[in-house]
């Protein structure tokens, strides 16, 4: 079990406990005791087995049995007793945004609810009404929230498939009957939400790849064992799907299972026109098979340049691949450097010197440290005192830290009239300002957009922190006018966001290449808490080729001396 694991495992449990009613002091005995696992920097298997568990602060004994528990068997028989004393799905409501566990028990106390699917016909009925607390917005609030829930369900982050996807491959690898494997489908192609892992197989003897498949440790539940294709749904609730054709069929079949299908039948219907037809088994010319080593064979036969798989969404690429002028698309290698990092000043969970430690070790030539400002109260967020304070050890560490600049600036709030936390003199003597919404994030698209474009027009600001606020599976984006944001951002020289944490990739895709074309800078931050957040500038790459950028459009590619004398251009 992985400390994230222990301590989600905690985290419901106090959740469990709120539902029942039980003592607040023991609900939050819980929840402190979920965050001190969650922020252990080692492994906390190790603790039980040195018995050095109850020597952390809010580890008592209760806990630490339980903890115990959880390493030695996977599971806590406290924690499955509670699930048992409520109704089946009730735990689902909770996935409901803006429905916590009060809220739900009143539902279930008062209407029976306990149910994703008895709320929503409870809402459509007008039900919600008749009780306290709620109203007709409330209610049109949660039916929205229902269908982004419904919309997405099936799911899952980029981040986990990669995990997932990475332990099969390592695993699969070890046959020596695989001639080649990737993974294929949604998840090469970058997206941000997965659905399932397409895992595809070169080989002349599939039986004993597809038997070694089926009998992965992971495997919960066998849907299909064949000669070519074999799906299992694993123990996270992933789908994946295995599927083996011949080393020749292998560069056909990739093509093909990445897709998307959009992209596909469009690549089809230009290759009918050419008197070609294409499939998962080949490429023919009067039905004779046209060889292919590799994908890049695929499109020169076509006659277009080869399409990286972030851009097979058909959204331009196969005309502009035609004319043999798609981009040549960012690569991680040419990240120089990172902002939006936070540490234990605020709410991070290593220190300072560690993601500076860190960051210098990745051979970043720069990093940009920014805490929550005061307003981010629930975040620890900084006083000017501590802003002060902070900069003195970042004058300590510049000394010993040599090789990388270090750079401090603060995430300050966007206020609701679109005015950014501390006085002018205070912002002045930062670095850089990243100004994030992180509250009042229903207003209308008008009210929202003319909040931000205000608060980048103030002199301070360089970043626009995560520009939508999306939490992907949990929250959708707030309304706003990019068109009108761009062009005030070029017009100010903001930077957009990539925010590149997992649970965000926002700013979306989708966007990225409007943002291009009116020649904004964009920044992939890592929004990093700790150490290991600093990996997720990997993702915010991802993210970036797929929304057709390149090595000049991101700040990310400058040199840390360009970066210092493009930060200082700001108009304070």
């Amino acid at each position: 079990m992985t400390n994230k694991e222990i301590s989600e495992i905690l985290q419901e449990i106090a959740l469990l406990l709120e539902i029942k009613g039980e003592n607040p002091f023991k609900v939050r005995a819980y929840q402190n005791g979920a965050r001190v696992v969650d922020g252990i920097g080692g492994d906390v298997g190790e603790l039980v087995r040195a018995g050095k568990l109850r020597e952390m602060k809010g580890i008592g004994e209760g806990l630490s049995e339980k903890i115990t528990e959880i390493i030695n068997t996977g599971s806590c028989q406290y924690h499955q007793g509670l699930i048992r004393e409520l109704p089946e799905g009730f735990l689902d409501l909770l996935k409901i945004q803006g429905l916590g566990s009060k809220r739900a028990k009143l539902l279930y106390d008062k209407l029976g609810i306990k149910s994703i699917g008895e709320l929503e016909y409870a809402c459509q009925e007008n039900r919600l009404l008749a009780l306290e607390g709620f109203g007709e917005k409330s209610q049109a609030n949660i039916l929205e929230a229902i269908k982004h829930y419904n919309k997405n369900k099936g799911y899952f982050l980029i981040s986990q498939i990669e995990e997932e996807s990475g332990e099969l491959l390592a695993y699969l690898k070890k046959r020596k009957e695989i001639i080649r494997i990737e993974v294929a489908g949604s998840f090469r192609r970058k997206k941000e939400l997965v659905r399932d892992i397409d895992v595809l197989v070169s080989t002349k003897n599939p039986a004993p790849v597809h038997e070694a498949f089926v009998s992965y440790g992971e495997v919960e539940q066998v849907l299909a064992k064949g000669e070519t294709k074999s799906s299992v749904i694993l123990k996270s609730g992933v789908q994946a799907d295995l599927r083996t054709v011949t080393d020749q069929e292998f560069p056909y079949a990739l093509y093909y299972f990445t897709g998307s299908k959009e992209h596909n039948v469009a690549v089809r219907t230009l290759a009918k026109r050419q008197n070609y037809k294409i499939n998962e088994y080949g490429i023919f010319k009067n039905e004779k098979l046209v060889v292919c080593k590799n994908e890049e064979d695929i499109f020169k036969v076509l006659g277009l340049s080869y399409i990286p798989p972030e851009l097979r969404e058909n959204t331009g690429e196969i005309g502009i691949a035609r004319g043999g002028k798609l981009p040549k698309l960012l690569e991680m290698k040419d990240i120089r450097g990172i902002f939006h990092v936070h540490s234990s000043y605020s709410d991070g969970r290593s220190t300072l010197e560690e993601m500076i430690s860190a960051a210098e070790k990745m051979g970043y030539e720069f990093i940009g440290i920014a805490e929550h400002s005061k307003s981010a109260f629930y975040a620890n967020g900084l006083s000017a005192d501590r802003i002060l304070a902070q900069r003195k050890e970042i004058d300590k560490l510049q000394k010993k830290y040599e090789n990388i600049k270090i750079f401090q600036g603060i995430e300050s709030e966007i206020s609701g009239d679109g005015a950014l936390d501390y006085p002018d003199r205070v912002l002045a003597q930062l670095d850089f300002v990243i100004g994030s919404v992180h509250s009042r994030m229903n207003l209308a698209e008008e009210e929202m957009t003319r909040r931000i474009c205000r608060a980048m027009e103030h002199p301070a600001m360089t970043f626009l922190g995560h520009p939508t606020g999306r939490l992907l599976l949990a929250r959708e984006g707030y309304a706003i006018n990019y068109e009108k944001l761009f062009e005030v951002a070029k017009k100010n020289n903001v930077a957009i966001e990539i925010n590149a944490n997992p649970h965000r990739l926002d700013l979306d895709w989708r966007y990225m290449k409007l943002a291009k074309s009116m020649g904004l800078k964009m920044s992939i931050n890592p929004d990093a808490h700790d150490v290991h957040g600093l990996q997720d500038v990997k993702y915010g790459v991802g993210i970036a080729r797929k929304g057709w950028l390149e090595k000049s459009d991101v700040l990310n590619s400058m040199t840390a001396g360009e970066v210092e004398e493009w930060l200082g251009k700001r108009r304070l």
